[in-house]
């Protein structure tokens, strides 16, 4: 089956069933019970088949298992570097397995990922500190540091001063 080209939003008329069908599950949300997983296949199943009893043509976007999608690393690392998040989890938001994406960040950056992130963060760090004046206990989260001794360690090594010093 070749991958689905169309519109990745899709407005769907009124339908009591399908209705019907959310109004059936709110029971779920609003009461903190606890879906088994063989209910949760079920009410699975129910949802496709109600979706392509309304639109057919919805087989195509519901089942495309094409290759995913692997989107531009370079732009995505550049915007969401300040995110702490493991290599694993921006594997996956950018459509690659950890090997991969690995294999194509070297490709790209001419690195390992976690170099390129420590360095990508110290930069922007000293950048908000020595020109935008912000302190480096309020910078540390924002350019994804865990905690403020590992920050200043990193801080000082690359730059030989502590980050209040910057």
């Amino acid at each position: 089956m070749p991958a689905y080209t169309g519109d990745h939003i899709k407005i769907l008329p009124p339908d009591p069933f399908l209705k019907g069908y959310f109004e059936a599950l709110t029971p779920y949300f609003h009461h903190n019970a606890k879906m088994s997983e063989g209910m949760s296949e079920l009410k699975t199943q129910e949802a496709l088949e109600l979706l392509l009893r309304l639109d057919p043509s919805l087989k195509n976007l519901l089942f495309d298992f094409s290759e995913p999608h692997k989107i531009d690393l370079e732009a995505y690392m550049n915007k969401n570097f300040m995110f702490n998040v493991p290599a694993i989890q921006f594997a996956k938001l950018t459509g690659r397995s950890l090997a991969s994406f690995k294999r194509d960040f070297e490709k790209v950056f001419h690195t390992s990922p976690g170099h390129w992130l420590l360095q990508k963060r110290l930069e922007e760090a000293r950048y908000l500190i020595s020109e935008k004046g912000r302190k480096s206990s309020d910078v540390y989260l924002d350019v994804g540091f865990e905690n403020l001794s590992h920050f200043s360690f990193a801080f000082k090594k690359a730059y030989g001063v502590a980050p209040s010093m910057a």
